[in-house]
C-alpha cells in the first residue's frame, strides 16, 4: 500500500508539472493591456497614406501610417462596426470587432483621397495570423478615419502613436 501511496504522490507531482508551461506561456509575454476602450483626444492636420500589419511573438500588429503630425484615436470592442456617415455594417471575419477610429481625414484639403487601399473589405493580408481575422475600410468623414478589425476573440490591447514618420498603432495580443 505504501509503494502505490508514493507512486501515486509522484505521478500526480509530475501531472501538476507537465501543465506549468501551459499556464504560464501568456504571461511570459507581459502583457497587462486589457480589453476596454482606449483613446487619445487629438485631431491632426495629417492624413492617412497606408495601412500595414505584422506578427509578433505575442501580438498581430496593425499599423496607421500619416502624413503629419500625430493623431488621436478611439479604439474599443463593438458588437458591429459601422461605416462612417451612413451607418452601414461592415461585415467581419472573427469571433470579435475593434472599431478603429483615427482623428485624422483619408483625404486632403480639396477632398481628394490620399488613402487608396487594392480591396476595401481585406485592407493588409492577415492569412496565418494568430489573432487578426480581418480589417476593412469603415469610411472617412469629417475628419476622421474609421478601419474595422476582425480579431479571433476579445483579446487584450493597446494603442500607441508614434512620430516620424506619425503612426497609430495597435496590437492585440494572441491571448489573456
Amino acid at each position: 500500500m505504501r509503494r502505490f501511496l508514493v507512486l501515486f504522490t509522484t505521478l500526480a507531482a509530475c501531472a501538476s508539472l507537465w501543465t506549468l508551461p501551459a499556464a504560464a506561456a501568456p504571461s511570459s509575454c507581459g502583457i497587462t493591456w486589457g480589453s476596454l476602450d482606449k483613446s487619445s483626444a487629438n485631431y491632426s492636420t495629417a492624413t492617412v497614406g497606408a495601412v500595414r500589419s505584422g506578427r509578433h511573438d505575442c501580438f498581430d500588429r496593425i499599423v496607421i501610417d500619416l502624413s503629419g503630425p500625430r493623431a488621436g484615436y478611439r479604439v474599443g470592442y463593438v458588437d458591429t462596426v459601422t461605416m462612417d456617415g451612413s451607418g452601414a455594417t461592415v461585415a467581419l471575419r472573427g469571433g470579435a470587432y475593434l472599431q478603429v477610429m483615427v482623428q485624422a481625414p483619408a483625404y486632403d484639403g480639396a477632398g481628394n483621397s490620399t488613402y487608396h487601399p487594392a480591396d476595401r473589405t481585406e485592407l493588409v493580408d492577415v492569412r496565418g495570423y494568430p489573432t487578426f481575422r480581418q480589417a476593412s475600410w469603415a469610411g472617412s468623414f469629417e475628419g476622421q478615419t474609421t478601419l474595422g478589425l476582425g480579431v479571433r476573440a476579445r483579446l487584450p490591447f493597446r494603442v500607441t502613436t508614434l512620430d516620424g514618420p506619425a503612426r497609430v498603432v495597435i496590437d492585440v495580443a494572441h491571448a489573456w
